[in-house]
């Protein structure tokens, strides 16, 4: 063992000849900022991003239907049913600002869309208009993809009850 000691020991003292505090410290400040710029989550925080690319010209169907093309990945009660719209929350609820999203195909222009599926919480269940569609939809281990997470959890203030869902285009998937 006094030769791990004495390796040990001269590894050390080698280093602290060859570095400075400052340097150490540069070094330190610098993986802290790069690690500050990885995402910490993999969903996408729709709530705070705006439609990139806008919404299609042509926008086919009826939005209260589970039919309707935003709809391709939506579990929950339709927002439009609820007092809402497709892209906000009915009064006296708040959206999620964590999302899962879905990638739809606008029959009308034949372009494929990035949906993003808000919840709106803040009041008991609509109970109108469900629809349950799972195109894409992936394990809870994927949380971002997948519409069985209870999307209300993400708010601010605690055990938020789900009221209903909106699904507002992102932008156009590539």
């Amino acid at each position: 063992m006094k030769w791990l000691d004495a390796f040990s020991e001269k590894s050390a003292r080698t280093l602290a000849r060859r570095t400075s505090r400052r340097s150490v410290l540069a070094g330190l400040g610098s993986l802290i900022l790069g690690a500050t710029t990885v995402p910490l989550l993999p969903v996408a925080r729709g709530a705070d991003t705006k439609p990139a690319g806008g919404a299609p010209k042509a926008d086919p169907g009826d939005p209260n239907s589970c039919d309707y093309w935003r709809h391709c990945a939506i579990d929950g009660f339709l927002c439009g049913c609820c007092g809402g719209s497709q892209s906000t929350c009915p009064p006296g609820t708040d959206m999620s600002p964590v999302t899962w999203i879905g990638t739809c195909h606008n029959p009308s222009d034949g372009k494929d869309y990035v949906i993003s599926y808000n919840d709106c919480c803040g009041k008991s269940s609509c109970g109108r208009c469900f629809c349950n569609r799972n195109e894409g939809d992936t394990a809870l281990f994927q949380p971002g993809q997948s519409n069985d997470y209870n999307w209300c959890s993400g708010n601010a203030k605690a055990n938020i009850p789900y009221h209903c869902s909106t699904a507002r285009i992102v932008g156009t998937a590539k």
